[in-house]
């Protein structure tokens, strides 16, 4: 590029909420930038918006009126592609569509300098393909932005085979000059965070489809693990059909192997038009649903019974019950050769869930969730053995109480609701850094960015275990019989390297 970065001139090409959104935090770090869109007085209409916008802005203290004033002047609307021979880079954010976003490139290089570079901010097109047949596509590559533009953080700046390493270096600062996060992806379906957050939505997914919780149930047991937002709600924010659709071109890019396989019930809801918000409904009914208060949580003074207790196993989750038990002065005998963790009152036993279900362990056995939560009263799910005496079903709610839980009673199913879904977005990102799609650093950076995980796939690896996940997921695998919990490779030489 003959330009400076600070100086170059932006063309957005696609005025709806994601052009508007790359046009406005373009303007804001100075750059002079044309809006465009193939719709007559959409850029136009795009700009006003932009202005309300800038006034609330400044209303709030965020801008002076001068800086607002100045940013929003730096913004005009063009109506022609001929307006890209005067810019440095060329951003689209149009439909997501093959055929569309081709001809649109191929329309530009009628017009660009040699010097301007081009970016796509799909979401889930291959970039390679997008950049197939055009002239120069060494000079194409991905910036996918997260919705609103302004406020989210994380771009992944994404290279097909065609991008050449210093484009993709060059819209990496570019992404960092304009106050974003960048991370460097290569272009494979899903990139990096549609990609590896498939799990998040098709664990909760699979477990409703089994009847095994409700979508209020599975939604508190992983905001009690640390996510904002539950799988349910947040597809009901989303929109289903947005969901479903990005899952269905995943599979299908993925050669339809049954890891991605879109799930019946949200097939169900898009047919039925149960859209979410944007529809009123549909895990959830927004008309009618009225804010939910967080209940109140009181911690038991003592167990439903002290006699006998023993802690069994050794590791994280044991040793947090050990300081739970000590810090609530609760007489107990620890067990550390034990191979699996959690307590034993007289015959009884409330097993940590390594994938297995209780039935399968014997009669008066219950499990509980990873618990990931860390705050008092935090969800965690838990089931019991179907040959379980009443009285143990009855006590054992009480004893994840006294331990600072809110017990959240589900089907006995593998792997409860967190420890199977941590354990499959691990996996997933395993497999993306075996195939080179990014760096395990990328990868956490861009789930806690892109859709405000707690903390990044490889950071939950590193408190957990290589060999506690894989027993998780070959324990789901021989359960249901498939190719979806297959474990990733990567996965199995960390265990090896570290056993």
């Amino acid at each position: 590029m003959t330009d400076s970065l600070d100086s170059i001139a932006v063309l957005v090409v696609g005025a709806g909420i994601m052009g508007s959104g790359i046009a406005q935090v373009a303007a804001q770090a100075g750059h002079r930038v044309l809006l465009f869109d193939s719709k007559p007085g959409a850029a136009a209409t795009a700009r006003t918006k932009l202005e309300t916008t800038f006034n609330k802005l400044i209303a709030k203290g965020k801008f002076s009126e001068q800086s607002g004033r100045q940013t929003l002047e730096r913004i005009d609307t063009v109506d022609n592609l001929e307006a890209s021979s005067k810019v440095g880079l060329v951003v689209e954010a149009i439909v997501e569509d093959l055929a569309m976003k081709r001809e649109l490139f191929s329309q530009l290089e009628n017009f660009v300098s040699k010097d301007c570079l081009l970016a796509t901010n799909t979401s889930s097109i291959s970039v390679s393909a997008i950049a197939n047949g055009l002239k120069f596509p060494e000079r194409l590559v991905g910036m996918h932005f997260f919705n609103p533009v302004p406020l989210m953080k994380l771009v992944e700046v994404v290279s097909g085979v065609h991008s050449d390493a210093s484009t993709a270096e060059t819209i990496f600062a570019l992404a960092e000059s304009w106050g974003k996060v960048a991370v460097h992806a290569r272009s494979t379906p899903g990139f990096i965070v549609n990609r590896i957050a498939r799990p998040y939505y098709a664990e909760t997914l699979a477990l409703l489809l089994e009847q095994a919780a409700t979508p209020a149930q599975l939604d508190a047991c992983l905001r009690g693990a640390g996510f904002r937002m539950g799988p349910c709600e947040l597809m009901d924010l989303i929109g289903h059909d947005t969901n479903f659709a990005v899952t269905q071109s995943v599979y299908a890019a993925n050669f339809f192997d049954k890891r991605y396989a879109p799930s019946l019930i949200q097939q169900q809801l898009v047919d039925g038009g149960l859209l979410g918000r944007k529809s009123g409904r549909g895990f959830y009914d927004h008309d009618d649903r009225q804010q939910v208060s967080k209940s109140s949580f009181a911690r038991p003074d003592s167990p439903p019974s002290a006699d006998n207790v023993e802690l069994h196993g050794n590791g994280p989750v044991a040793d947090r019950i050990a300081a739970s038990l000590d810090q609530q002065d609760c007489d107990y005998h620890r067990q550390d050769d034990s191979d699996w963790q959690g307590l034993q009152v007289a015959e009884q036993q409330l097993r940590l869930s390594d994938g297995l279900v209780a039935s399968q362990l014997g009669k008066d056995i219950a499990l509980f969730d990873l618990p990931l939560g860390t705050e008092p009263g935090s969800a965690l799910a838990w089931s019991h053995s179907s040959r379980a005496s009443q009285q143990w079903i009855n006590d054992v709610p009480q004893w994840l109480a006294f331990l600072g839980f809110s017990a959240h009673l589900v089907a006995d199913t593998p792997g409860l609701v967190v420890a199977r879904t941590i354990a499959m977005l691990i996996n997933e990102a395993a497999d993306a850094v075996q195939q080179g799609v990014c760096s395990e650093a990328d990868a956490d950076l861009a789930m806690r960015l892109g859709v405000n995980y707690p903390v990044g796939p490889f950071e939950w690896l590193a408190a957990w275990d290589s060999n506690s996940v894989i027993e998780i997921l070959d324990n789901l695998d021989r359960y249901y019989r498939g190719e979806r919990y297959r474990v990733s490779p990567w996965l199995r030489q960390q265990a090896w390297h570290n056993p």
